[in-house]
């Protein structure tokens, strides 16, 4: 939701303001790293911090997959066309500001893996990732445990362990 006469985007965690063309400059830092410039201003779109984190969370070990039970699914159909790949922002849904940037991700964890530490490694990691390649500053990074994957329970597993057709 937004509100273009005050030049702000309300969503779930507050208020964020919008990129602004007219914005004036002379009240930016002009720090290096920083989207509005003298020079012009920089727009990320929510689509690249989405990816960004996606890849980031998917870097830690421990993470099996991102999303829940229904974007998998469709994941693994999508992974069978040749030539398609996978979303890399699967599971992932950001708020993206003028300045910030919050983060949700639900993801499904390989058994046996401290779910709490797992969970600082990804936050971490996904903060890193999107503030050293956006600028932008991350508020928030809120983390959904949707499942346990256990080694051997995927139909592709079990297909392959018992070798029913040869």
């Amino acid at each position: 939701m937004s509100d273009a006469k005050n030049g702000v985007r309300i969503g779930r965690r507050g208020v964020f303001p919008m990129a602004n063309t007219t914005t004036d400059v002379s009240k930016q830092s002009g720090a290096a790293g920083t989207l509005v410039t003298s020079q012009g201003s920089t727009t990320i779109a929510d689509t690249v911090v989405q990816k960004i984190a996606g890849l980031a969370a998917r870097e830690i070990a421990g993470v099996h997959d991102l999303g829940g039970g229904v974007a998998r699914a469709f994941s693994a159909l999508r992974e069978r066309i040749p030539g398609a790949t996978a979303s890399a922002g699967q599971g992932v849904s950001v708020e993206v500001g003028e300045k910030q940037a919050a983060v949700d991700l639900q993801i499904l964890v390989e058994y046996g893996v401290a779910i709490a530490d797992l969970a600082h490694a990804v936050r971490r990691n996904v903060i890193a990732a999107v503030e050293r390649m956006t600028g932008l500053e991350v508020v928030e990074v809120n983390i959904a445990v949707s499942d346990v994957h256990i080694p051997g329970e995927d139909s592709d597993d079990d297909a392959a362990a018992t070798g029913r057709v040869q």
